[in-house]
């Protein structure tokens, strides 16, 4: 699991492309149009808008600049020290301290100001305010533009760093330059690190994975390290040094016997103990490389004395592995692969057993190894009921011919489930031993407890069942379920009913009547005078047939009654209007015409503010004309006419 990702931060801008960004933004995003004569609270807000919305534009931004590089005090000690050694990390964090500053003074600049603008008493005091607040925030980030610069150099170095996670299973290869750490990487790993036959090749630190008993080991290639103290060690040896110091890691020391990357014997065996400090709490692993040139044994006495003085002469001398192995021919390449797997492994199952966290029976269980008090001898004492030490030598034997004799049976039948012990029980009586049901609770055979006259008693409870529940049903049978009712109030009932069916008929008649519309009606000749003057026309007593109309004209509820006319209506009318107006239609989901009045009520108050802050303003894009007259009109020239 990799525990930092710094690929995730974000490009941090120029100077100049912060104020681009800030300025931009703030014109396209805020009111463009304001009037002199517009009112002074207008022009106010107007104004404190874009002071606001610059400055959060700022802060927004510089507040992301600073919490996407980490915290040094939060990081794991290899990452810190890492970020120590290639940025030096007093510069890295006076950089951060500075952006974090002037993000606190454009805050403070912008409350200022936006104090000083609700004051402005005209369009002009109120635009200079405005303008020294974005004058005075851009010259901040102008100021900023060297940490700006210096940020940006670290997060593009940062994108570029391994993915080393200090937790892992780890192999870590070190040693003198040119000595085969970068041969042996490729070699082990799907890692492409460059191969030079100079010193210094490798600059950084490489990360490459393998494989061993189903796990991800993690190998990392440091740069060479050359024997001089700690201080005059350059950037590029102290990653080697932050890694053996931080990494919990089976070390791969690489000693070139052929002497052929520059150094002899002797220089890498002082290399190795001056660095021996950070090999404690280590596995190590000594690999002498390039054997296909000069073999171990062709060494001479001082070099091999040198050599196995370091196994000696380490405090952990358990943990030293010595390994030949050639990287040019793959000579115990994967056998240096296996010893160093193997030996982490077993170095890191130590550390978990021997830690206090670890909850494993055996941590908490203590094993008591009695020592003798005196000379007094105390043999085995066996109880009286288990017998001599003759019967239970005798019982073991017949256990092992038991044994015997089922192995036997398991070869003759294949479908054998097993063997009969039930002739091995030791019961009062032997017969009992094959009973179908010799089920035990409490040490008591259960069919010992079973009566004689068991069925008879259950006969008895199973009639006693039965006549009980004929004495229920004869019960039920005498009650009495029925309703009686009087004569008048059987009266009663029939004329409910006879008035539910009149009411039933009602209404179907009136679902069943059709209505000629009047839509086509539309100069309204179909009236009453002209069908009277027609029926009249045609010799026909039109008495009986206006009488007749009138009677089923329609009656409209909303029309003026003549009792009012010339008259205002009262409180009770209007209010009876509005709720026959008002009364719910079916599927509406109103019970009464109060409660859909109710539901019209909050609507129209819920709509209040958004009416109200729906209004036109001054950002709003408009279009006031579309057909422009200079695009639209005067005398045409020659030319083509598609701009038109």
């Amino acid at each position: 699991m990799v525990l930092y990702n710094f690929k995730k931060i974000q490009v941090v801008p120029t100077g100049k492309e912060f104020i681009d960004i800030a300025l931009s933004r703030t014109q396209r995003r805020t009111p463009t149009v304001v009037h002199k004569h517009y009112a002074i609270p207008r022009i106010r807000q107007f104004y404190m808008r874009k002071v606001k919305y610059t400055q959060q534009t700022i802060h927004d931004k510089l507040q992301q600049i600073v919490e996407d590089f980490p915290v040094l005090e939060d990081m794991h000690p290899f990452y810190a020290d890492l970020v120590n050694v290639l940025y030096d990390k007093d510069h890295y964090k006076l950089a951060l301290g500075q952006v974090n500053t002037a993000k606190h003074l454009i805050d403070t600049i912008s409350k200022d100001y936006v104090k000083l603008l609700k004051f402005g008493d005209s369009l002009y005091r109120c635009k200079q305010l405005k303008r020294a607040a974005l004058g005075r925030m851009v010259t901040l980030l102008k100021k900023q533009a060297p940490s700006f610069a210096y940020l940006e150099k670290i997060r593009q170095h940062m994108a570029r760093l391994p993915n080393i996670d200090p937790t892992t299973r780890t192999l870590l290869v070190t040693g003198y330059p040119n000595v085969g750490k970068s041969s042996f990487m490729n070699k082990l790993t799907r890692a492409d690190v460059e191969v030079q036959p100079y010193a210094f090749t490798t600059k950084s630190l490489f990360v490459g994975h393998t494989d061993y008993k189903y796990l991800r080991w993690q190998v990392i290639d440091t740069p060479g390290i050359l024997d001089h103290p700690l201080e005059e060690r350059n950037t590029i040896e102290m990653q080697s040094i932050t890694a053996l110091a931080h990494l919990r890691c089976c070390v791969l020391f690489f000693i070139d016997i052929s002497e052929q990357c520059g150094y002899s014997i002797s220089q890498q065996v002082s290399l190795f103990q001056s660095i021996r400090p950070l090999f404690t709490n280590k596995p190590l692993v000594l690999v002498l490389n390039k054997i296909d040139i000069k073999k171990p044994e062709d060494l001479s006495a001082e070099d091999k004395a040198l050599i196995d003085g370091i196994v000696k002469d380490n405090p952990s001398a358990g943990t030293v592995q010595v390994i030949p192995m050639s990287t040019l021919t793959e000579e115990n390449v994967t056998k240096v692969k296996e010893l160093a797997c193997e030996v982490l492994l077993q170095h890191r199952n130590e550390q978990k057993l021997s830690s206090n966290k670890n909850n494993l029976p055996f941590n908490t269980l203590h094993l008591a190894l009695p020592q003798a008090r005196d000379e007094k001898e105390r043999p085995p004492v066996i109880p009286e009921t288990l017998g001599s030490m003759e019967e239970l030598s005798g019982a073991k034997e017949r256990i092992a011919e038991i044994e015997k004799q089922s192995e036997l049976y398991k070869e003759m039948d294949p479908e054998w489930t097993g063997f009969d012990w039930r002739k091995y029980y030791l019961l009062e009586n032997y017969e009992w031993n094959f009973d179908k049901v010799p089920e035990i609770i409490n040490g008591k055979n259960i069919a010992d407890f079973i009566t004689e006259d068991i069925e008879e008693k259950l006969a008895a409870l199973e009639k006693e069942e039965a006549e009980r529940l004929k004495e229920l049903e004869n019960q039920v049978d005498e009650e009495d379920t029925t309703i009686k009712l009087t004569d008048e109030e059987w009266d009663k009932v029939y004329k409910i009913r006879e008035k539910k069916q009149l009411l039933m008929l009602h209404h179907k008649l009136l679902a069943r009547k059709t209505r000629i519309g009047r839509q086509h009606d539309t100069q309204k000749t179909l009236t009453v005078d002209n069908l009277q003057q027609h029926l009249s026309s045609l010799g026909i007593e039109t008495d009986k047939v206006i009488e007749r109309a009138k009677s089923q004209e329609r009656k409209r509820p909303r029309s003026v009654s003549a009792s009012r006319v010339g008259r205002k209506r009262t409180r009770e009318e209007r209010e009876q209007e509005k709720l026959i107006s008002m009364t719910p239609k079916p599927g509406e989901g109103f019970a009464t015409a109060q409660d859909k009045m109710k539901s019209e009520r909050l609507l129209k108050r819920a709509r209040k503010y958004f009416n109200v802050e729906g209004r036109k303003g001054e950002a709003d894009r408009t279009v006031p004309s579309t057909k422009p007259k200079h695009l639209f009109a005067g005398k045409r020239k020659l030319g083509k006419t598609e701009r038109r």
